[in-house]
């Protein structure tokens, strides 16, 4: 204790550094594990009944992705509902979020010392501190009224970061958000410290409060979408709707009264007047998803509407004008569409007044693992299963592996492994000693993605390295013990699932790509188990 005024004085000083947000709260958590001589603690923030990780030390970097609900862990319920400091009993039958996730400690924190540090600005729950200690007695020295000084240190560290982002928001003539991005919708949040979602992030503020259109491109499963809502949530326009359109999924029938509506009578069918996308985004954003799609003739009444602002719905002569801001997203490289007479020049000009490149998963380094984390904590609801983590191997590959579908397969992979390992663990001893499940590389289907990948001739930055990693041996271990048919099955398995998530999830234009009957696609997905 005799550091404490020490310590607790740098705490202060570091308020007035010019310090990064990031830095700021590592030195917090330094601090705090100098003090209490702790095993783990945790920096979060609280927002939509979701505890976030900010910082974390001694802890598996994937918990930085994920999202903790207050429903689903009654430890940070009691944080976030005590108002004041909380001591957990050593024994205390609630579950700790942090159950497996401490390298340092393997297995459950059946009996540990856990203090639960509320942090409120202006009577409002902020973000909560968390210190975990495996001697059961470990902060029994340290009196109620020391941890609040740290709690209220903590909160005005976390409540400075948030001035701070509130300014650089005004900066750049952006209100803050109130919490919706549309009607019934929660915040966005885009999980990721990379470089290159940090350079994603500042242009998507430097660009939010404007209505500037925006062309956001990408490959397939990059998450465009979720750069949409971001863009729309942050923006002047975020209490009105966000209205989607996927222009690879219209007929082309039908796309002109979808865009912007028909009236009565238009055509057989049209029973009554009807709004188009343009009209129900009146005010707010519409977003056109794959926007390379569109047939020629379509694209030139939608250039109309982005020049003038007025448009028509089909069967009727008079005019509406609409104030709408557009994102449009593509998954190909409109320019070469341009060149190649499959777009037109001018659309293409207009709707990229600010282009966004959505980086791929594999240049996003360490991001991989976080988003691991994130799907993990939904997997964990989904499944009933109290903790699930990756084992180092797992990592590993994770991060070897180059993702050519993105952020959409490293989420069907995770999803696929937890079922696979709680079927694995259920039916071995180790159920009864344990209840943290891992994640280990042979739950995970990416042997056949590495030939998957060499067919769609998906760029492979990261192959060549990965076959001489241990992961890399892993692989060709598991490929040499498979089965003819086996690894047959595996092999059109994942074939099946690239080539349809490559299409937009269209059945269809899945068959075309194959070379298929669409029939005799449905039945082999049926018999694979992919559908």
């Amino acid at each position: 204790m005799k550091n404490t005024p020490k310590e607790l004085a740098q705490l202060a000083l570091d308020l007035t550094q010019g310090l990064s947000s990031q830095d700021r709260f590592a030195r917090l958590l330094s601090v705090i594990k100098t003090l209490f001589s702790c095993d783990a603690s945790a920096l979060l923030a609280f927002r939509d009944q979701h505890f976030s990780p900010l910082a974390i030390n001694g802890l598996y970097d994937e918990v930085m992705g994920r999202q903790f609900s207050i429903a689903d862990h009654p430890r940070l319920e009691a944080i976030a509902r005590a108002g004041d400091i909380v001591r957990f009993p050593h024994d205390s039958d609630l579950p700790d979020p942090y159950d497996g996730l401490i390298p340092s400690h393997q297995g459950n924190l059946h009996i540990h010392a856990c203090v639960g540090l509320p942090l409120i600005a202006n009577d409002t729950l902020i973000g909560a501190l968390t210190i975990d200690g495996f001697d059961p007695h470990q902060f029994d020295r340290f009196s109620n009224e020391e941890l609040r000084i740290i709690s209220a240190l903590a909160a005005a560290s976390l409540q400075t970061a948030l001035l701070m982002e509130q300014l650089e928001r005004q900066a750049v003539d952006v209100p803050q958000a109130s919490g919706t991005s549309a009607p019934g919708k929660g915040a966005v949040n885009m999980i990721g410290h990379s470089a290159a979602m940090r350079e994603l992030k500042n242009q998507i503020q430097a660009v939010a409060g404007t209505d500037l259109t925006v062309l956001v491109s990408g490959e397939t499963g990059v998450g465009k979408e979720l750069i949409a809502a971001s863009i729309h949530q942050s923006s002047q326009r975020s209490q009105q709707p966000l209205v989607y359109l996927n222009c690879a999924a219209l007929p082309e029938s039908v796309a002109e009264s979808e865009l912007f509506g028909h009236v009565k009578g238009a055509f057989t069918g049209a029973v009554s007047d009807r709004k188009g996308k343009f009209e129900m985004a009146d005010g707010g954003t519409l977003f056109l998803d794959e926007v390379g799609e569109l047939p020629l003739a379509l694209q030139a009444k939608l250039l109309r509407v982005l020049q003038y602002g007025d448009l028509q719905r089909v069967g009727d002569d008079r005019h509406l004008k609409v104030d709408v801001r557009i994102i449009a997203a593509t998954n190909r490289q409109l320019h070469a569409e341009v060149k190649a007479g499959k777009f037109r020049a001018d659309l293409y000009h207009r709707l990229s007044v600010f282009p966004i490149v959505a980086p791929p998963l594999r240049d996003r380094d360490n991001d991989v693992v976080l988003l691991a984390g994130f799907f993990i904590e939904r997997c964990q609801t989904k499944l009933g299963v109290k903790t699930i983590r990756l084992s180092a191997d797992a990592r590993q590959m994770l991060k070897a592996y180059h993702w050519p579908g993105n952020i959409r397969e490293l989420e069907h992979a995770i999803n696929r492994a937890a079922v696979i390992a709680r079927a694995r663990f259920a039916a071995s001893a180790r159920s009864t000693e344990s209840p943290v499940i891992e994640l280990v590389p042979e739950d995970f289907d990416l042997v056949t993605m590495y030939a998957v990948a060499d067919l769609t001739g998906t760029p492979q930055t990261e192959k060549a390295d990965c076959k001489s990693t241990a992961t890399g041996d892993l692989v060709n271990r598991r490929l040499s013990d498979a089965g003819l048919k086996d690894a047959t099955d595996s092999f059109q398995s994942q074939l099946i699932l690239e080539t349809y998530e490559r299409c937009n999830q269209n059945w269809a234009a899945a068959a075309r790509a194959l070379k298929l009957d669409t029939g005799n696609l449905h039945r082999l997905a049926k018999r694979l188990g992919v559908k």
